[in-house]
């Protein structure tokens, strides 16, 4: 976690060596640093054909000695392989076109994929993978495709209803061991509350389902309650263990629930809304709560109105909570990692828009505050106190601020995030053939400079440095950002024609690039009611390929005038908020009726035309 950049020179010999890989991982280098021999777990003494590690230690002192011109040979090839997997390019031309033939390429493959019973994307074990769920959202909104948004939204309300969720406590475990995202692998990630935040957002903007937008809400009050530094930076990670048993924290015997709930008829209700069973729905009689009726049916089954039902349930839910906070909790992993904090800030600004939360938007300026002063040193960032950022740690803290710019409105966060732009410019990427590299060369226990495009459990670094420049050059006019970002696009193309269901982070940025983004301006005085009124009807829509600005008159235009002239103009109408919708900053008749605005927005999809 803290040196993505050795796992993944270290990780790609042992793939490209034995054709799997995983943790823990065993690697014997030549004081060059160069492997010669990888593996994963070897158990302390062979047995079941299966070398022990003594033995092995053994053996490779045995070759490193008797053979040991092969043995460097053979290291020489394994840095040659490794290098071939890491880069991006030299396996084919990359010069596809940009058009949108990757966008319904993915899309098509994620629905050959779908679980159209239990959602998801695979069988057992089920990971969420929100990069997913961020490419079939801006697929719907820019082709109408139902099932796009269908395949999203059925699986976010799997997995929130579902096991993966902590329905006391808020907040997601790392993976199912199932199919029915029932039992979970019971760790939690920052990384993944961060981007499910942000999908349940989106889901909510879409559908203005509250369902949505209460698993949001859980998730990010988990986060502040127990995830949260008292200096306002998020912590990494809490164990599935605790006293040493995975999930003891976590799951309840019927029994347990009874006794604390008291009343009978209660707990009957609440046991039968989330399957609790007599003898347990997991092991040793145990349960993993998950909802498994509607409230409406819940209500019936009880002969109770639905209002009373949810009282009983939020009842319960409170007096479990209670009794589990005096239990062992599992570790807290305290370190704060720069990419993943960035992460953070981005979904807690994105809460704020969508569930109009002022305490959200207050964490995540807590949390920018706190990264900038701890990890921004001479304009060059940390990924920890002591080790240097990578070009995701850049990537994702820009993107993060400049989400939490169209939160508050503080113009401050654009001017950090072109200035971490420009830095991660100037030391990740490849002026020659375009892309990112993870690092910035400086290390030399780095034997190799990868350019990684993988969007999986955290989207890549490419993937979402080449959003943040689309983006900020919507809000500052640089063609150098959209030329980088461009070539980005470019060098990924191949990846993105042939294997788009990998990158759907980047089929994102690929979105971006081909519409025609919106600048929205909204001109009036930030605290104006009818001010609010049109900035909060903005947050409550989903607009994936628009930016929004305030011009407030004030000092905070001036300060934006200097990144787009066109705003010098920009001015309310006969005293009331008005809105511009413009496209390459040409705007439309500008607009203080609200249902005006909103027309300007709606999208047009090829079949309207």
């Amino acid at each position: 976690e803290e040196r993505p950049d050795i796992d993944k020179v270290y990780m790609t010999a042992v793939q490209a060596t034995t054709g799997s890989g995983g943790w823990p991982m065993s690697v014997w280098l030549t004081p060059e640093l160069k492997p010669f021999f990888c593996g994963t777990y070897f158990p302390p003494d062979s047995r079941y054909g299966r070398p022990g590690f003594k033995d092995l230690l053994q053996r490779v002192q045995d070759v490193w000695e008797e053979n040991h011109d092969g043995v460097l040979e053979q290291a020489s090839k394994i840095v040659e392989t490794i290098n071939q997997y890491s880069s991006i390019g030299t396996n084919g031309p990359t010069n596809h076109p940009l058009d949108d033939a990757p966008l319904g390429a993915g899309f098509d493959q994620f629905r050959t994929s779908y679980d159209a019973v239990h959602g998801g994307f695979s069988m057992a074990p089920k990971f969420p993978r929100p990069v997913a769920l961020n490419f079939l959202f801006r697929y719907q909104a820019r082709t109408n495709e139902v099932m796009a948004r269908e395949m999203a939204l059925h699986t976010l309300r799997a997995m929130g209803e579902g096991g993966l969720f902590d329905q006391l406590g808020g907040g997601f475990h790392r993976y199912s061991v199932d199919q029915k995202w029932l039992v979970s692998h019971f760790e939690k990630m920052l990384y993944d509350q961060a981007q499910l935040v942000s999908s349940y957002s989106d889901a909510y903007q879409i559908t203005h389902d509250p369902f949505y937008a209460d698993i949001a809400r859980r998730t990010c009050d988990y986060i502040l309650r127990d995830m949260t530094s008292p200096e306002g930076g998020f912590y990494s990670a809490e164990d599935a263990d605790s006293e040493g048993v995975e999930g003891k924290f976590y799951v309840w015997t019927r029994a347990e629930i009874e006794k604390i709930i008291g009343d009978k008829g209660n707990a009957d209700t609440f046991c039968r809304y989330y399957g609790v069973e007599p003898d347990g729905n997991w092991e040793h009689g145990n349960n993993v709560l998950h909802v498994t009726l509607t409230m409406e049916q819940t209500a019936k089954l009880f002969h109770k109105p639905e209002k009373e039902v949810a009282a009983i349930l939020d009842e319960s839910r409170a007096k479990l909570f209670a009794a589990r906070e005096k239990r062992m909790r599992p570790h807290r992993d305290e370190k704060t990692l720069t990419a993943w904090n960035g992460l953070m800030i981005s979904a807690f600004a994105r809460a704020a828009q969508a569930l109009d939360e002022p305490k959200y938007r207050a964490a995540a300026e807590q949390a920018a505050h706190y990264t900038l002063t701890n990890r921004l040193k001479d304009g060059k960032l940390t990924r920890t106190a002591t080790v240097p950022a990578m070009v995701e740690d850049y990537a994702f803290l820009a993107n993060g601020l400049v989400d939490l710019y169209e939160a508050d409105f503080d113009p401050q966060w654009l001017r950090k995030a072109t200035e971490l732009a420009d830095a991660m410019l100037a030391q990740f990427y490849d002026v020659k053939e375009g892309g990112f590299f993870q690092t910035d060369g400086r290390d030399p226990s780095v034997i190799v400079r990868s350019k990684e495009d993988y969007d999986g459990a955290e989207p890549s670094g490419n993937s979402v440095a080449t959003l943040l420049l689309l983006r900020l050059a919507q809000f500052t006019d640089r063609a150098d950002y959209r030329n980088a970002a461009e070539k980005t696009l470019q060098l990924f193309s191949g990846h993105l024609s042939k294997a788009p269901q990998v990158v759907p982070q980047m089929l994102c940025a690929l979105d971006f690039y081909l519409s025609q983004p919106k600048q929205i301006v909204i001109a009036g005085k930030a605290d104006a009611t009818d001010t609010r009124a049109m900035l909060r009807a903005l947050h409550e829509r989903y607009l994936p390929n628009a930016i929004v600005i305030l011009a407030d008159g004030g000092e905070s235009q001036r300060a934006l005038v200097r990144l787009l002239p066109f705003l010098e103009t920009i001015k309310p109408m006969d005293g009331k908020a008005t809105a511009y919708v413009c496209v390459n900053y040409a705007c439309q008749l500008p607009t203080s009726d609200l249902s005006k605005m909103l027309a300007l927005l709606l999208p047009v999809h090829p079949q309207d035309q």
